[in-house]
């Protein structure tokens, strides 16, 4: 660092040249951090080597012993994180869920606070009773298309079909959406890319893929839906009025505050194993997550349910255990 220092001499009479003074900054590399920002230190010192064009630059004062030295750090943009992998972490959570060897399972679930979404398996499976909410959907969106209401009737199938799982009422609206037709026109336009009707009047045989039912979730409870919102208030509200014996499944990832679902459970008769599935939205500590567990060659519907229930909660622990 250069030192100035005021010096006594005699003065000339006829004229005195001005000294200019400029900063001129070097920058110093000083560290970075894990993150990947580096920063560097900007050391402005005089320099002859560069003459300021401002008229108004003048030699320091003699009461100036020693000019200031300046130092700042700036940092230079940061790398950016890399983005987490959530079905590897997701895959990662499921290391800890027992599934018997006959069994297979399947899970998908998505924060609707951030729009991430994992996804672990994607096999097709039956989709047993949850295909209800798919029906229900369907019977909306013709409505909507047709500009109206459902009928009183179409109501009471609704309610019973939902809240009580009833097939009798779910077989009544499968024939008015036009039965696999209709629902695969309808899943096409709601977005499910390997989701089929079952053959004829066997709607539980509808096969599905995890990814499908988070589809179908987010159609019932997004903001981005073909249904309007009062479609979706209807839907969901059907969904959070479950009868007690039937409230298993995803809710059991729930903090208990909120949960909205269906389930599906069917023995198949070819092999005497069990069929359990659960869709819905659960909140756990004020985030609302989607969750869609398939399952089956379970060989009791206890162990479905244990296997099903175990899964939602892995898979909403995966995306909590991050945010906190």
């Amino acid at each position: 660092m250069d030192r100035h220092r005021a010096r006594g001499r005699r003065a000339r009479p006829s004229r005195r040249t001005p000294i200019l003074y400029t900063l001129v900054a070097s920058a110093v590399l000083v560290g970075g951090t894990a993150a990947g920002a580096v920063y560097v230190k900007a050391q402005a010192h005089d320099g002859p080597g560069l003459v300021s064009s401002s008229a108004a630059s003048s030699a320091p004062s003699a009461s100036s012993s020693t000019s200031p030295a300046v130092s700042e750090e700036a940092s230079v943009e940061p790398v950016a994180e890399p983005s987490v992998d959530r079905d590897a972490t997701l895959a990662e959570a499921m290391k800890d869920v027992t599934v018997a060897d006959t069994a297979k399972v399947s899970v998908a679930v998505l924060d609707t606070d951030s729009g991430e979404s994992a996804t672990y398996g994607d096999s097709a499976f039956d989709t047993a009773s949850i295909v209800k909410v798919d029906i229900l959907a369907t019977l909306l969106l013709q409505a909507q298309d047709a500009d109206r209401h459902l009928t009183a009737q179409e109501k009471t199938y609704a309610t019973s079909m939902i809240e009580n799982s009833d097939n009798t009422s779910a077989s009544a609206l499968w024939r008015i959406i036009g039965k696999a037709k209709g629902l695969d026109a309808a899943n096409k336009r709601f977005g499910l890319t390997d989701t089929a009707g079952g053959d004829n009047m066997l709607w539980g045989l509808t096969q599905t893929t995890a990814a499908d039912q988070l589809t179908l979730l987010q159609q019932v409870f997004g903001d981005d839906s073909k249904l309007s919102e009062s479609s979706q208030t209807y839907l969901q509200g059907l969904m959070g009025e479950i009868e007690v014996d039937q409230q298993w499944g995803v809710s059991a990832a729930a903090d208990g505050s909120k949960w909205a679902l269906k389930n599906g459970w069917l023995a198949r008769s070819t092999t005497g194993l069990w069929d359990i599935n659960s869709i819905g939205r659960v909140t756990v500590d004020g985030h609302d997550y989607l969750v869609a567990t398939l399952s089956n060659g379970n060989s009791t519907q206890a162990k479905g349910i244990s296997l099903v229930e175990a899964t939602a909660k892995a898979a909403v622990a995966a995306f909590a255990d991050s945010q906190a």
